[in-house]
């Protein structure tokens, strides 16, 4: 990866993330009414990284927006009174920040970030120009004030003077100035500067690229440093030192009059360049004001990490589970393999921490779409996160991006009801939507509940009836079985269409997003009371704990997580239902045998129910008991997705969701229970 794509990744990411804090911040802030002083400074903070990394970028339309977002902060940092009255503010910000993330959107596509920010711009502007009092200058005027104002003066003794060129082009000479100015400090004991308003003065730009920039500095060491520096710095053309007698032959009016002085210490200095007030703000984001040590890595190569390390894991048990081993006594070979076998598991695991990820950066963009509805929808919603420090891996948090979003979406449009609902229901005026996350040890269970008007399992029923999606008598169906018509393509009970939903679009595609990580779905419902989608994920899709099953001359994978016991069946136990289905009895419950022979047809395996060994199973609040053969062992073992030949035949419908290679190089096929359950 080259420098230019590398600094183009990290824009993409520090932007994301600066502007997800962006939000969270003025979503609290609306809430109050009013921002907080420290929330004024980070705003300010936030703009004025994203203008310098726009502007370094050449992204013209995003360091406008952003500039002019700081513009106002600037203000309102400088005396907060005249905030007052002023609400447009919340909105514009928002306006602002959806204006971003779409140029960052194209960005990622591999477009050029060209949006349209005129009309943007002007509203920013006229918000400025009412929170100051006064319209705005025009740009000619402001500069060539500019222009006018004092240069350094010329009787300096003992500093070194320089003019600095920029690159032709390279845009937010003024920023670029100043990270400059900065990288210098610590080298210098006195530095003086023209223009000196760079920070603060976007048109100081114009100066530096007609005259170039002016530096006079004392260094602490030698001259040499000074120039090191000025050299390597980023978009810097080229520089030139210049003498006394220049400076008498070739006199400016303007460093007749007064300069502007800085005086360095030695001591660290305060101010950061962009990139480091980004690292700055995203460390703040994740750990408060503690110092982390931190480094952004590409998932692509976590992804390949492992990838090695499911290799790795696989040579380790093919390599212990060797037949050329078998009856050998090698106490020795025994004990190295034991401590490669730990090894290795605890490389398989920090390799799985390291994807792993709170599901809160998820969960906390939902803020956004909870406020931007409910003021769409004329409702009072209240969006409360639980739980939000729990971690799932990196690629099943990306993939519940989406499935989440229509959930909340369906939980404000459908569920939530308006005020005046509320109110002559006698529920509080302002509505709740809870997103709560809970590790369960072998997986997350996510919720996403609402304390609306809930689900009238007989409305449904009636529209599946209309629908023609029923396929037994309408007393067989249970209240679950009902509510789960929802999840359907094409199904909705909104009988007008609206903006975010009534086109039956949408939730079928949540389930089959969630499915596709290895999820279920579950809705449980009360009518005038609310409704809940429960979500059960799975930690990591990478490396599972599973039994390995002997089936006639096969073996099969099943997940540990889906096994409830294990046992041989008594003769007594063994009953048929009316309709000839084989059943079993367990302490008062009856389960269903499912023969795994029978579903994959296979060759001589054991059919005595009584010698074989059942393996009781739970998904999605169903249970069965699976006949086998005989139990091999419990192994971790790395999942790999069936080859791209096999996706014509739907074998996930058949209870099969990939493959692993066990330690003797054969293949073992990876059951699915959830899929078996509902088919079988």
């Amino acid at each position: 990866m080259d420098t230019k794509d590398s600094m183009l990744d990290m824009f993409i990411f520090e932007t994301s993330t600066l502007l997800d804090q962006l939000d969270e911040i003025m979503i609290e802030a609306e809430k109050d009414k009013d921002f907080t002083t420290d929330n004024v400074n980070e705003i300010f903070r936030i703009m004025h990284t994203i203008k310098g990394s726009a502007g370094m970028m050449s992204f013209d339309c995003i360091a406008t927006v952003a500039h002019k977002i700081e513009d106002l902060f600037f203000v309102i940092r400088e005396d907060h009174s005249k905030l007052e009255g002023n609400d447009e503010v919340f909105d514009l910000v928002f306006k602002g920040s959806d204006f971003i993330k779409l140029q960052i959107e194209e960005i990622q596509n591999g477009n050029e970030p060209d949006g349209d920010s005129e009309q943007l711009v002007n509203e920013l502007k006229e918000c400025h120009a009412k929170l100051t009092g006064k319209a705005p200058a025009p740009k000619k005027e402001a500069a060539e004030k500019k222009i006018a104002e004092p240069a350094l003066s010329k009787a300096d003794d003992g500093l070194v003077s320089v003019r600095v060129f920029f690159e032709d082009g390279c845009l937010m000479e003024n920023l670029r100035a100043f990270m400059l100015i900065t990288s210098l400090k610590e080298y210098c004991e006195e530095i003086k500067y023209y223009p000196e308003d760079i920070e603060t003065n976007s048109e100081s730009s114009t100066e530096i690229v007609e005259n170039g920039f002016l530096i006079k500095f004392k260094s602490f060491t030698t001259d040499k440093d000074v120039f090191d520096v000025i050299q390597s710095a980023l978009n810097v053309k080229n520089f030139e030192v210049i003498s006394e007698d220049k400076k008498e032959e070739e006199p400016k009016e303007e460093q007749k009059k007064e300069e502007k002085t800085v005086e360095v210490k030695k001591e660290p200095v305060k101010a950061k360049t962009p990139a480091e007030q980004a690292n700055n703000t995203i460390s703040q984001l994740k750990s408060g004001s503690v110092k982390q040590n931190l480094i952004n890595v590409n998932l692509t190569k976590l992804d390949q990490l492992m990838e090695i390390v499911g290799e790795v894991v696989i040579t380790e048990s093919m390599v212990s589970a060797s037949p050329d081993l078998e009856g050998l006594q090698l106490d020795d070979f025994n004990k190295s393999a034991r401590q490669l076998r730990k090894l290795t598991s605890e490389l398989r695991d920090l390799v799985m921490n390291l994807r792993m990820v709170p599901v809160s950066g998820v969960f906390n963009k939902m803020h956004r779409l909870v406020r931007d509805m409910s003021k769409d929808l004329g409702k009072d919603v209240e969006l409360v996160i639980e739980g939000g420090d729990t971690e799932l891996d990196k690629t099943i948090i990306d993939a519940l991006s989406d499935p989440l979003m229509h959930l909340v979406r369906n939980s404000m449009d459908h569920g939530i009801e308006t005020v005046e609902e509320r109110a002559a229901t006698g529920k509080p005026e302002k509505g709740t939507v809870i997103l709560s996350a809970e590790n369960t040890g072998g997986e997350v269970i996510i919720t996403i509940r609402d304390d609306g008007k809930g689900m009238d399992p007989q409305k449904i029923m009636a529209k599946a009836r209309e629908n023609g999606l029923l396929t037994k008598d309408e007393q067989d169906y249970t209240e679950r079985e009902i509510l789960n018509f929802v999840m359907m393509a094409g199904f909705s009970t909104k009988e007008k269409v609206t903006e975010y939903s009534g086109r039956g679009v949408g939730m079928d595609v949540v389930k089959k997003n969630i499915e596709k990580v290895g999820g279920i779905i579950n809705i449980e419902s009360k009518v005038g009371e609310g409704t809940s989608f429960i979500i059960k994920i799975p930690l990591t899709l990478a490396i599972v704990m599973g039994m390995k099953i002997k089936v006639g001359d096969s073996v099969y994978t099943l997940p540990i997580n889906s096994m409830k016991e294990s046992f041989k069946a008594d003769k007594g136990q063994l009953i048929n239902d009316t309709n000839g289905t084989e059943m079993i009895m367990i302490r008062g419950e009856c389960y269903p045998i499912i023969r795994l022979q029978n579903i994959y047809d296979v060759e001589n395996a054991v059919t005595d129910l009584q010698e074989g060994i059942l393996i009781l199973v739970e998904a999605d609040d169903k249970r069965a008991c699976l006949f086998t053969d005989r139990l091999i062992g419990q192994q971790q073992v790395v999942v790999k997705s069936m080859p791209n030949y096999f996706s014509s035949y739907n074998l996930k419908d058949i209870g099969i969701s990939g493959c692993t290679i066990l330690g003797d190089g054969s293949i073992s096929l990876v059951l699915d229970v959830p899929s078996i359950l509902n088919a079988y």
